[in-house]
């Protein structure tokens, strides 16, 4: 989730936050290896891999893109998110909206003030097909067509485009096909 690192960086005033796969020096270690969280030496495999459930928060940008409330995904990766910046983080606005059941590992980010910004931590593109795409993947593309129709509106107190862009409206969530059934 780079975006955190970013987002501590540019909102919650870390400035030298990073991941340590860029940085492995950095002060603010926001993304850091899965084995420094379970406190493991170099040696051994330590990747979280396959289906992990997911609880997310009501209301949350996933929660609306799924439309319900627990999830599994598939993971491939060695970092995670470092929880040791999560209040510094969540102070600044941004939300952990999915966590597994046992709260070990944050799962998604969010944030609201922003029209659509979501990191996860697993692969949504391991479940995606072309006619059938992930719920966050059609969400994203349903939020950037609003985004697109927000911004071309005319503003009705004659104010130009900029102005109506400066209040984000929530996107809604583009609907797939539905699925064929086997």
């Amino acid at each position: 989730m780079l975006g955190d690192a970013e987002y501590a960086r540019d909102v919650a005033g870390l400035k030298q936050a990073d991941s340590t796969e860029f940085d492995p020096q950095a002060p603010y270690r926001v993304i850091y290896k899965l084995r420094e969280l379970l406190g493991v030496d170099e040696m051994g495999g330590t990747m979280r891999l396959g289906a992990w459930p997911c609880k997310l928060e009501p209301g949350s940008f996933a929660h609306k893109a799924y439309g319900k409330l627990e999830i599994s995904e598939r993971h491939r990766h060695r970092y995670e998110f470092n929880r040791e910046h999560e209040k510094t983080l969540v102070d600044a606005g941004l939300k952990i909206t999915g966590r597994t059941p046992d709260e070990n590992y944050v799962e998604i980010v969010e944030a609201p003030e922003h029209p659509w910004f979501l990191g996860c931590q697993f692969h949504p593109e391991f479940k995606s097909k072309p006619l059938e795409p992930h719920p966050l993947f059609a969400a994203f593309i349903g939020a950037a067509l609003q985004h697109k129709k927000e911004r071309s509106k005319p503003s009705a107190a004659g104010v130009g485009v900029a102005a109506a862009a400066e209040t984000p409206a929530r996107a809604p969530v583009l609907r797939a096909a539905p699925q064929a059934t086997a």
